[in-house]
């Protein structure tokens, strides 16, 4: 469906800057996963050529020393003595791993509202805007793009150090997508790789605690800024993921342009972090295919402010 343009932004005129609610109702809780389709999802089929299947979820136990005093993940195995049976219980932050940010994570900060004017109120006694409306809505599924920025950047000796405050800008991803040959379509899944969760796990664990114990860290990411926002606007993506622990930059670069709080809080468009796109970059540099069948079905958690991927792409 043709976007309304950036230019016109906000939709709500008396809502936060940047917003589009109201774009597809004003009880709509899918935001722009509302352009994944039966006709993108049979469309998205079309790239699966060589069968390969590839996971982007980093283990539940990585990162080892999880950011923002997040809590790591756990396991405790229960044997149910006297049979030779074992249940597992499972601790975890759906936002110290591989993750999607769903429209409950980040608000406008000044207006204190989430997608489509959700209230902190709402979101502790209502299950609006929850993950679970997209497990009800066939989750995250259509073509996935991946832009292997870390790659092309190693390529032309320009790599930014991940684990600095290292911004990719609209025109370096431009050059990825122009170096691939890569063509977008609407409802695409964006994929940007960094190299950062290659350098994390580069990292002892020593290392990796006093890493995660300044916050806020700092962190390759996709630049925060006006351009960045019109550029994602504009190719009408579904989604947008990385293997970055933001997306974009850390610490955040501009307020004004916070790409969590106008895509999250005000188009309802999905983020995903510290995705494992190792192999996949492997697997698309090998065949020289930068287009796949994506799916992803987050758990089916009611009110869910984020998940776990459980993401595949098949080539």
């Amino acid at each position: 469906m043709p976007l309304p343009p950036f230019s016109s932004l906000p939709l709500k005129k008396d809502g936060p800057r940047g917003n589009a609610w109201g774009l597809f109702g004003d009880k709509d809780e899918l935001g722009m996963l509302n352009l994944l389709t039966p006709e993108t999802t049979r469309a998205a089929s079309q790239e699966v050529i060589h069968g390969i299947r590839i996971s982007t979820d980093c283990a539940l136990d990585k990162p080892r020393a999880p950011c923002f005093n997040r809590v790591p993940f756990a396991q405790v195995i229960c044997t149910k003595s006297p049979r030779s049976v074992n249940d597992d219980i499972l601790t975890l932050n759906t936002q110290s791993s591989s993750q999607w940010d769903g429209f409950r994570h980040y608000a406008y900060q000044d207006a204190r509202l989430y997608f489509n004017g959700c209230s902190q109120d709402e979101v502790h006694n209502s299950l609006r805007n929850g993950t679970h409306v997209w497990v009800e809505n066939g989750g995250i599924v259509g073509r996935g793009v991946l832009l292997d920025y870390c790659s092309w950047a190693e390529s032309q000796g320009c790599l930014m150090p991940p684990l600095e405050t290292s911004e990719i800008t609209v025109s370096d991803l431009e050059k990825v997508a122009e170096f691939q040959d890569v063509q977008f379509k609407e409802g695409d899944i964006l994929f940007v790789r960094s190299g950062y969760t290659r350098a994390l796990e580069a990292m002892d664990l020593q290392q990796a605690t006093t890493y995660a114990s300044n916050p806020p860290p700092k962190a390759i990411g996709v630049k925060s800024n006006e351009e960045t926002l019109k550029w994602v606007w504009e190719h009408r993506f579904a989604a947008v993921a990385g293997d970055a622990l933001a997306w974009e930059a850390l610490p955040m670069q501009s307020e004004e342009h916070s790409i969590h709080q106008w895509m999250l809080a005000g188009w309802g468009l999905p983020i995903g972090e510290l995705f494992d796109l190792e192999r996949l970059s492997a697997e698309c540099k090998k065949h020289k295919k930068w287009t796949f069948f994506f799916s992803s079905m987050p758990l089916n958690v009611p009110g869910g402010v984020a998940s776990p991927p459980n993401g595949v792409a098949i080539l």
